[in-house]
C-alpha cells in the first residue's frame, strides 16, 4: 500500500487484522506515528535503576561479538517489530561503522538475499526472527542448531542476549513513543 500525505510518500506493507476482544469485527492495524501521540514518560529518567541494567545487560552481551553481526541483528529486529526510531539508530551505527549499504538494503529480506550474507550471519539472522516472533511458534529446533552449528555456547549465548535487549529496546520505544532519527544515547 502507498500512503501519500503531501510532502511524504511511504510505502508500508500489509497489515494483519487484530480482533478486538469479544467482538468479531476486525480492523486492520494503522500504526500511530510519534506526533499522533501525547507525551509520553521518559523511561531512563522515570526508572534509572531499570534503564541502566537494560544498557548494562546490553553492553555484556555485545561483548566479543562482531559488532557488523550486532548491527544486523539489531536491524533485523526493529524491522519486525516496526521500531523506526531503533531502525534509524542501528542503520546508520552500521554506516558509521562502515557496513556496505546494499547488505542494509537486503535485511528485511534476507533469504532472497543470501548471497548478502554469510552462513553465520544467516543462522544469527534466522534465530534474531525465530526469538522475535516467539508467539508465532517458539523458536524451531532446526534454526537453534543451525545458530548453535555458527557459534560456540558462549557467543550464542550473547546472540540470544543480544536479541532478548533488541527486543526490549524496540518495546521501550514504541510504548514511550520515541521519534525516528532523534538519537537520545549521547543524552545519558
Amino acid at each position: 500500500m502507498i500512503m501519500t500525505d503531501n510532502a511524504h510518500t511511504t510505502r508500508t506493507a500489509p497489515h494483519t487484522t487484530r480482533t478486538a476482544p469479544n467482538t468479531t469485527q476486525t480492523a486492520p492495524h494503522t500504526p500511530a506515528t510519534a506526533h499522533d501521540h501525547a507525551p509520553r514518560i521518559n523511561f531512563a529518567k522515570a526508572a534509572p535503576k531499570a534503564f541502566k541494567a537494560l544498557i548494562g545487560f546490553d553492553a555484556a552481551a555485545r561483548e566479543g561479538l562482531d559488532p557488523a553481526l550486532v548491527e544486523l541483528i539489531q536491524i533485523r529486529a526493529s524491522l519486525l517489530n516496526g521500531c523506526a526510531y531503533c531502525l534509524h539508530m542501528h542503520t546508520s551505527d552500521a554506516r558509521k561503522a562502515g557496513e556496505d549499504e546494499a547488505r542494509l538494503h537486503m535485511i528485511g529480506v534476507w533469504r532472497e538475499a543470501r548471497r548478502f550474507f554469510t552462513e553465520k550471519e544467516q543462522a544469527a539472522l534466522a534465530l534474531t526472527e525465530a526469538v522475535t516472533l516467539v508467539s508465532d511458534g517458539g523458536v524451531p529446533d532446526d534454526v537453534y542448531a543451525q545458530a548453535a552449528r555458527h557459534f560456540d555456547e558462549p557467543d550464542l549465548a550473547r546472540v540470544l542476549a543480544l536479541i532478548f535487549t533488541i527486543n526490549t529496546w524496540n518495546r521501550i520505544a514504541l510504548s514511550t513513543a520515541k521519534v525516528a532519527g532523534e538519537d537520545e544515547r549521547t543524552a545519558h
